[in-house]
């Protein structure tokens, strides 16, 4: 494995271990809050059960390098992007280009934890 593709799969590995845990910390923090509202408790069930999940398929992948593993991470990377999408337009895209900005910046780090799955399962033990 040449130097650049090792500081790919480990650094997209490292970026979707923290993104990950950042959804997991989210989840967290607003369901322990008393001013949440019933919406955004459920929306952040989702998030939270994407970033444990999506750490539990990149670990897997990198254990086992299953081919199952990139299949079932594009899976739950679209089934949260399709509820966030869902929760920005209930919400009226009120931030205009923010709201834009934030469904682009959802959609690279979902595909970036689907590289790091990826990449983990194609990947040649030395």
């Amino acid at each position: 494995m040449k130097t650049q593709e090792k500081f790919l799969l480990y650094g997209f590995a490292i970026f979707s271990v923290i993104t990950s845990f950042l959804f997991v910390f989210y989840a967290v923090t607003v369901n322990f809050s008393t001013d949440a509202s019933q919406w955004l408790k459920t929306f952040s069930y989702v998030a939270g059960g994407y970033g444990l999940f999506n750490i539990y398929v990149l670990s897997w992948a990198w254990r086992s390098q299953a081919d199952w593993a990139p299949k079932v991470d594009i899976v739950i990377a679209a089934c949260f992007f399709g509820v966030f999408i869902m929760d920005t337009i209930r919400e009226g895209f009120s931030g205009g280009m923010t709201a834009i900005g934030s469904v682009l910046g959802l959609a690279v780090i979902l595909g970036i934890n689907w590289l790091a799955v990826k990449k983990s399962c194609q990947r040649n033990n030395p």
